[in-house]
């Protein structure tokens, strides 16, 4: 039945990591589905998670010692190396734990777990790069608007003189500030890719999994990768068709192609 391969049977058949992936299927649906707006991100979701099943910060450290030895003692030791890389995660390490994953990718390519786990640490990243966007996107209005520092607004006689004497700084600043703001919505959009191509390995190992569809789809989303995230819904709609979030998935695939047929084609002459 579809209902075996959905959402919360998945909790009593896969691991701790399987948390991560609904945490971001339910956090991303509100996406499309016009709930939570306010939402800090998929990364203050996720860490109640990773904070209740890894621990605090000071024993992951002990437990990255005790899984690494491990490895160490066994390569072979594949449960470990998943085990250091929640341990690496917990412990602030992204880089490091997915690198750790991505050893264990190359020793078991089609382990759906550690791919699984290995996405939603991309997603973690991704938040990470989010808030660092957000911050600095901040920094740049705040550049940008010079009525922020002039003595009582740009209106005032002050702050005419103000705006006229710092112009020339003010667009120095500015040009920098969204260098740096370029910069930061572009490693956001590159993480987000990351994570959509680890997403794109479990659905080759799992392509009958409805909720590895859906997740897929809306981390493509988020990488403004719209032909993967329309193949991915529509995937999900064949394997789920009665699932309760199928219809607002079918309006959010009407949207996603009438702004594909918006876009203007790019000549080849």
């Amino acid at each position: 039945m579809v209902e075996d391969t959905m959402f919360f049977p998945k909790l009593r058949a896969h691991a701790k990591w399987v948390f991560v992936v609904l945490a971001v299927v339910f956090a991303s649906s509100f996406v499309f589905l016009g709930v939570g707006s306010g939402s800090s991100g998929l990364g203050d979701l996720l860490s109640g998670n990773f904070s209740d099943l890894f621990g605090s910060s000071s024993s992951s450290s002990a437990q990255v010692k005790k899984d690494q030895a491990r490895i160490d003692k066994n390569p072979k030791d594949y449960a470990a190396y998943k085990d250091l890389a929640a341990a690496q995660a917990a412990d602030g390490k992204l880089d490091d734990a997915i690198a750790t994953l991505d050893q264990l990718k190359v020793r078991q390519p089609k382990d759906v777990e550690a791919l699984t786990q290995l996405a939603g640490l991309y997603l973690q990243k991704a938040d990470v790069a989010r808030n660092e966007a957000i911050a600095v996107q901040n920094q740049v209005q705040t550049v940008v608007n010079p009525s922020t520092f002039a003595p009582g607004g740009t209106t005032t006689p002050l702050g005419k003189a103000y705006g006229s004497f710092s112009s020339p700084v003010t667009s120095a600043i500015s040009t920098q500030a969204n260098e740096k703001l370029n910069a930061a919505y572009s490693k956001l959009t590159s993480t987000y890719s990351q994570a959509v191509s680890a997403y794109q390995a479990v659905a080759a190992v799992s392509p009958n999994d409805p909720s590895v569809q859906f997740a897929l789809a809306q981390t493509a989303e988020q990488a403004q990768d719209a032909p993967t995230a329309i193949a991915a819904y529509k995937r999900f709609l064949k394997l789920a068709p009665e699932d309760p979030t199928a219809p607002a998935i079918r309006q959010r695939l009407k949207q996603l192609k009438q702004q594909q047929a918006q876009q203007p084609s790019v000549s080849t002459g």
